[in-house]
């Protein structure tokens, strides 16, 4: 690619990406104003938020399966000009969300009980799960929802229009929190409502956007309806599956951590933290680059895959290098403010000291993820996922943690996050290498590849 291909590559990437960052840090603000408000209701309705976590990530886990596969089959439709096909299989995930989402909800409700003694539950929250949950659940379906709404959009290269209504409905949300909270003195359950109030504003605004972009269809008349849900399903089921294996690994870690005492455990949460904000815009990226790539993939147009690939890889890196210089120089005061007991603040400052630098790595195996997905290769995107966490990142913490102790479990995380940067681009550029014989040396055509909709 010459280098006018090249800015005007990147240009779409920018474009497609800033929406996404503020988005997520909207999100990111809405869940942590909903954590406070909840925590002045006293110490058994922040008990039931915690039981309720785990199950709230099986519901994310499930739209962000999806997700993925709406994203990587209706941009393939789209490179291959199948507008039709990607208007009914826009509909037919609307309709396999819903489903799906609804009757995991219900069988949550009539097994709650069960939910509850396996995660250690004491007797006195069942009232306050037997009122907060069915709310909840309600939210949690119009969440989902929303999300796929906003899925079917990137899939179109339409991220301002989901971008904003992501920041919108969480001030909204955030807004509405303390009114039905404390105002209407409905507690834990005002919460909820707060998020269905949100949630189906963004509903009742982003719907209409599809319908009148015509991008979801009904009309299944010549769409092979059980092939579609096989199709998607080939790619949600491993990319859900991606999904839940984060959270387990935090339990492993979080295990190894808790040898140390209360303070190690406090302070690699706290960093931890710090570290998820220095990734948002690799977080977004994740979300920007799969429509673009899937529609490069529809139109088998491969040498182009290879330069935007390279390109966000490279910028990742520089950007990952410059945060993880400006949280070396400033670990001191930031550990300082996030705690007072020095201990907390001493694991905080080594982590910041450290595991930043690994952070450009690890950013290279959240992004190869979403590319082999794009490329239809789900299951290549769950080794690179269960690779990770399970080969590179848990067993060199678990070994570091018996040659250095808690320092060692900070070494251990940066080790592991390199390792695991190399193994999922050596993964990716054996995939590239596979599929690029296969498919036809076109030349690239930004206009018409990447004819994304604003």
């Amino acid at each position: 690619m010459n280098r006018t291909e090249i800015i005007a590559l990147g240009r779409d990437i920018f474009k497609q990406t800033w929406p996404m960052v503020f988005g997520i840090l909207s999100l990111m603000s809405f869940q942590l104003a909903d954590s406070a408000f909840i925590s002045q209701l006293g110490v058994l309705p922040l008990a039931v938020q915690g039981f309720t976590m785990p199950l709230q990530m099986l519901f994310i886990g499930l739209q962000v399966g999806l997700g993925i596969a709406t994203t990587a089959v209706i941009s393939r439709m789209l490179g291959q000009k199948k507008e039709n096909r990607a208007r009914q299989i826009g509909g037919l995930v609307l309709i396999m969300g819903a489903v799906g989402v609804f009757v995991i909800a219900l069988l949550m409700w009539f097994m709650r009980q069960q939910i509850l003694t396996l995660l250690g539950a004491s007797a006195e929250v069942n009232p306050y799960i037997n009122e907060y949950w069915p709310v909840w659940l309600c939210s949690a379906w119009l969440g989902a929802m929303l999300y796929f709404t906003y899925s079917i959009c990137r899939s179109h290269g339409n991220n301002f229009f989901p971008g904003i209504l992501m920041m919108a409905t969480s001030i909204i949300n955030i807004a509405l929190d303390p009114i039905f909270i404390f105002y209407f003195d409905l507690g834990l359950q005002g919460a909820a409502i707060a998020s269905i109030c949100s949630f189906s504003i963004g509903l009742f605004i982003i719907l209409p956007k599809l319908v009148s972009n015509n991008w979801i269809s009904f009309d299944w008349a010549s769409l092979p309806v059980w092939t579609s849900i096989k199709e998607v399903n080939a790619i949600m089921t491993p990319a859900m599956m991606g999904q839940l294996l984060p959270p387990l690994a935090s339990v492993f870690v979080t295990k190894i951590v808790a040898v140390f005492g209360v303070a190690a455990v406090a302070g690699w949460a706290m960093a931890s933290r710090i570290e998820f904000f220095t990734l948002v815009v690799v977080l977004a990226l994740t979300m920007s680059l799969p429509p673009m790539v899937g529609r490069l993939y529809g139109a088998k147009d491969c040498t182009t895959i290879i330069s935007l690939v390279k390109i966000v890889v490279l910028f990742s890196l520089l950007l990952q290098a410059v945060l993880a210089a400006i949280l070396f120089v400033f670990a001191a005061p930031l550990a300082a403010f996030f705690s007072a007991d020095s201990q907390v603040q001493s694991v905080i400052y080594q982590y910041l000291l450290l595991v930043p630098i690994s952070l450009g790595s690890l950013g290279i195996c959240m992004l190869m993820v979403s590319v082999c997905n794009s490329l239809e290769m789900p299951m290549r995107a769950l080794l690179i996922s269960a690779l990770r966490l399970f080969l590179c990142y848990l067993p060199l913490v678990w070994i570091a943690s018996q040659l250095w102790l808690l320092e060692g479990v900070i070494i251990g995380a940066m080790l592991g996050n390199t390792l695991a940067g190399l193994m999922a681009w050596s993964l990716y550029y054996n995939a590239i290498k596979k599929i690029k014989p296969a498919v036809p040396k076109i030349e690239p055509v930004l206009e018409s590849s990447l004819d994304f909709k604003t």
